[in-house]
């Protein structure tokens, strides 16, 4: 094995700081300062922030037994501090919820700026959004303003009547992840008149972009957990240089793959419809690089385990685990993968990894993992 020794002279550590002009960014500043939390409390007891439409949003503090990390729509920690906001962005009957947040300042005509915010998608919900949106404007936005509707998709149009401007997703990528906090984040132009900002889905449900996803709800919903957000002038993103004493490293040449032989893995990303052995499209793209793992290594073999929850009869559980493992490596035998390197095995309820008492530990045992073997 050849090995390299480099001698390091400086460490080069680019800080991004910055003046977040948000008021209250993670909804930590609440009018009352003792453990309240309720149903639709968001508008009642944040700070600075505000709801432009009749839609009831809420919020989740990890102080809370009912409204905190467990919450009715599932489980998430906060992504900074305690609390964080939960809102409706799709629902079968076009219902919404949005957060209206205020700037400490007018942004400057034509300097530029980032927006980030960090969303999770909520366990509880049937549907992965494409369409998350931020709606810059020159008022405060009132609820059931002119002939906006009042707990609808809002139409900035029909919203105010001074200056605005809608800022989309425009990544063909799906706001998926139940486990941890996805960033959203996007760079902009001042038109000089940005004093408040409204985030949700502005768009109604013939025009929305949407993925079914594994939910055990019987109601057709997107909900998302936000938290975090910031309007930062891109001029006051510096670098910091820090110098490190002299250090002797010693660097391996050869490429190291992530991927363990006689390892389990479980596949984070790949779903399915509800009771059903149908992929849904937001699995691809783990499945893809896999099956690209598996094109670069030819020596290797795969085997896909699948795996259920205790709800439910066992023989139906055993059969649905089969049918999704098998549906895995369907896909990457479509992509090209010799079916002769891959196997596929259900294994029911069997063989949890937590408890199913909870909703939090039965997501944990629906899952495929996979083990890649040298043939």
């Amino acid at each position: 094995m050849k090995k390299l020794t480099i001698i390091t002279f400086l460490f080069f550590s680019y800080i991004i700081y910055g003046q977040n002009l948000v008021i209250n960014p993670s909804f930590e500043n609440r009018k009352d300062k003792r453990c309240i939390v309720f149903l639709s409390g968001f508008d009642k007891l944040i700070l600075d922030w505000s709801t432009p439409s009749f839609g009831t949003p809420d919020f989740f503090n990890s102080c809370s037994s009912d409204f905190g990390i467990k919450n009715y729509n599932g489980y998430q920690k906060p992504k900074t501090g305690t609390t964080y906001a939960g809102i409706y962005t799709y629902s079968d009957k076009n219902y919404r919820e949005y957060i209206q947040g205020e700037l400490s300042k007018t942004l400057v005509k034509g300097e530029n700026y980032i927006l980030t915010l960090y969303l999770s998608l909520a366990d509880g919900s049937s549907f992965v959004l494409k369409d998350i949106q931020v709606l810059m404007t020159e008022e405060k936005l009132k609820p059931c303003y002119n002939s906006n509707a009042c707990d609808k998709a809002i139409k900035p149009s029909k919203a105010t009547k001074k200056q605005f401007k809608l800022y989309s997703n425009s990544e063909e990528v799906y706001f998926s992840n139940k486990k941890t906090w996805t960033k959203f984040s996007f760079e902009f132009t001042a038109e000089g008149y940005e004093n408040y900002f409204s985030i949700g889905n502005f768009y109604r449900n013939s025009k929305t972009k949407k993925q079914q996803t594994l939910s055990r709800s019987p109601f057709f919903f997107s909900y998302y957990y936000i938290d975090d957000v910031s309007v930062i002038a891109l001029e006051d993103q510096k670098p910091e240089i820090v110098a490190e004493p002299l250090k002797e490293e010693v660097l391996n040449t050869e490429p190291e793959t992530s991927i363990k032989t006689n390892e389990i893995y479980t596949l984070k990303n790949v779903l399915f419809e509800f009771n059903k052995a149908q992929l849904l499209d937001v699995s691809l793209n783990e499945l893809d690089k896999l099956h690209k793992h598996l094109k670069e290594n030819l020596n290797l073999n795969i085997e896909i385990y699948g795996h259920t929850d205790n709800i439910g009869l066992d023989k139906r559980n055993k059969a649905l685990s089969e049918q999704r493992a098998k549906a895995v490596a369907d896909y990457l035998i479509s992509e090209g993968l010799n079916l002769s390197r891959i196997e596929s095995f259900g294994f029911g309820s069997s063989k949890p990894i937590s408890g199913n008492e909870t909703e939090e530990g039965r997501q944990l045992n629906r899952r495929v993992e996979f083990k890649v073997i040298k043939n």
